[in-house]
Order: structure tokens, then sequence, then C-alpha cells
């Protein structure tokens, strides 16, 4: 659902909870710019996947109640912890069987179906890793990991968290690469590194937080070992940034009508499908409720499952 973006205010009268990132309101001076957009991918990615979960996600106070942990989010945030950690030893401390060590110290428990099969997970992990690593030079300093870059548009305020940001030597001299690590399905390729909002918008404040060309980026599939990757040009980056602003505005404008009164199930509309299944709020929303629910660990069994993103 496209929407125009308009200037009008919320009334006083009947007015919903303010969404709980919203800027505060200031008084409206003709010719005043519009508020910035604060977000991150996740949250532009949210409404994209569908706008009722978005707005269960950012907008309902209280918010409805979340369903159980995802083994598949827990085994993927105990790896990518556990690779920021190695990067955090000396480079001559960063050897393979520092792994294990590192795996245990950050490894989250919750949502597998029981101790075997969370073992099993983590014996899969820490293989995923020794063979990640050892593709890797110890000695060499990313320029970042898991560093948050940030950028303002004339819609947006992004900022967002790199898995880590490369300094390499390109045909034209120095060049940043935004690195991605996946841990869940498999399939990706470079259609997938080039469609990825997230990546784009990535390289797109990297460029201008560093004052460097930023144009490749990489998502890293540590079960299967293999890259995907896409070279953006400066086109290619104003289009994704221009896509992401787009999402703004239809953000901004559902939220203001909703604020206006406008009834919230028709301005943050549900997108049914197979991420229904996986969504958090699935037993809040009424056509989520209708798809067939997912056991927490379900991914872990099936990683080729479709998955809602956030591995």
């Amino acid at each position: 659902m496209r929407r125009a973006s308009s200037a009008g205010r919320p009334s006083a009268a009947g007015r919903a909870p303010r969404p709980r990132d919203a800027q505060p309101e200031q008084l409206g001076f003709d010719g005043m710019p519009e508020r910035l957009f604060v977000c991150t991918p996740s949250k532009l990615g949210t409404y994209l996947d569908c706008p009722r979960r978005y707005r269960y996600s950012y907008v309902d106070r209280p918010a409805p109640p979340k369903g159980p942990p995802w083994a598949h989010n827990s085994l993927g945030a105990s790896v990518h912890t556990a690779l920021r950690n190695w990067y955090a030893l000396p480079p001559e401390r960063r050897r393979p069987e520092a792994l294990a060590g590192l795996l245990k110290g950050t490894w989250v428990r919750e949502g597998y179906r029981d101790d075997e099969q969370e073992r099993s997970a983590y014996r899969r992990a820490l293989s995923w890793l020794e063979s990640y690593v050892a593709t890797l030079d110890p000695a060499e300093e990313p320029l970042g990991v898991e560093r948050v870059v940030a950028v303002k548009t004339g819609v947006l305020a992004f900022n967002g968290r790199a898995d880590r940001i490369d300094s390499r030597t390109g045909s034209d001299g120095p060049e940043l690469v935004i690195v991605d690590y996946k841990t869940g399905r498999t399939g990706l390729d470079a259609d997938d590194a080039r469609g990825s909002q997230a990546l784009a918008l990535y390289a797109y404040a990297a460029e201008r937080v560093f004052r460097r060309p930023c144009r490749r980026v990489e998502l890293h599939h540590l079960p299967t070992g293999t890259v995907a990757g896409h070279d953006h040009t400066v086109e290619s980056l104003a289009r994704q940034v221009s896509r992401a602003e787009e999402t703004a505005r239809d953000i901004m404008a559902a939220e203001r009508a909703v604020a206006d009164g406008g009834d919230p199930d028709a301005e943050f509309p549900t997108t049914p499908g197979p991420r229904c299944g996986w969504c958090d709020y699935r037993r809040s929303c009424p056509a989520g409720a209708q798809a067939p629910g997912k056991e927490p660990w379900a991914a872990i069994e099936r990683p080729s499952d479709a998955l809602p993103g956030q591995e």
C-alpha cells in the first residue's frame, strides 16, 4: 500500500498512543522540513515483510505478547558473538582451537527442543566456525567488527550495526567491503547480495562515515562456506536509498493516520504467507493465527525452510 506523505498533525482528541520511537512533535511552521524517520534495517524490513507485524513491534503499546524464542535465532546470535570475540583476541591468539571456548562462552540456550538437539547444534556451529576462520588471516584487522554506521538523508536517520567492515585494495585504491554473516537458509547467491537493502544501506552509510568508497557487499554463509557478493554502483546504491525513503514515507503516513483516529488494521494490513508460521505475533494476528505455527526448533531440523530473515 503506497500513500503520499501528508504534513497533517495528529488531533488532540482521541489520539492513539504515540509509537515507541516516534520523535516529540514540534510546533509547525510553514516551510519546516518533516521530521526524519529514525530506522534500522530491521525496522524497514519488518514493514516490508508485513505492515501488521511492524505495527505490533513498533506502534501498539502495550505490544502484544511474543511467542517463545526461536532456536535458529539463538544459534545465529551465538555464532555472531563468537566471531566478534575472535576478532577481539590479539592476532597471535586467533587460532581455531580458541573457538570452542569462545562459542561456549557466548552460547544462547533458548528455543531448542531438548539437550540432545542443543548439543548437536553446538557441534554444528563449532564446525562452521572452525572451517570459516581457517579461511581468514589472523593478522588482518577489519576496519570494524559489529560497527555501527549512521547517515541522514532528506527522509531517513539511518543507523545499523554491520557484522564486519573490511578495508581492501581495489582497482582504484583502498575501498571498504560490507560483510554479513549468515547461518540460516541455504541457496544464497549474488542476487541475494544485490537485492539486500540492508547491505546497500550499510555500504551507503559506511562510505560517508569513513569517507572511502564502499560498493562491495558480501554474504558469508558459514554452513556452506560460500560467499555471495555484489559490486554496487553509485546509481544502484542511490536506488536502494530511494526505496528505503519510500518505505519510510509509507510508515510515517500510516502512523499519522492512526494517530488521527484511523483504523490501525486498515493502515497496517497483514501480508499473509509462509512467514506467518514464523511470526512472533502469530497468535495475536487473526490472519496469522490461521497459518500452521512452527515449533521453536523447526529451522534447526529443517534449515532449508523459509525463515523470517533474522538469521
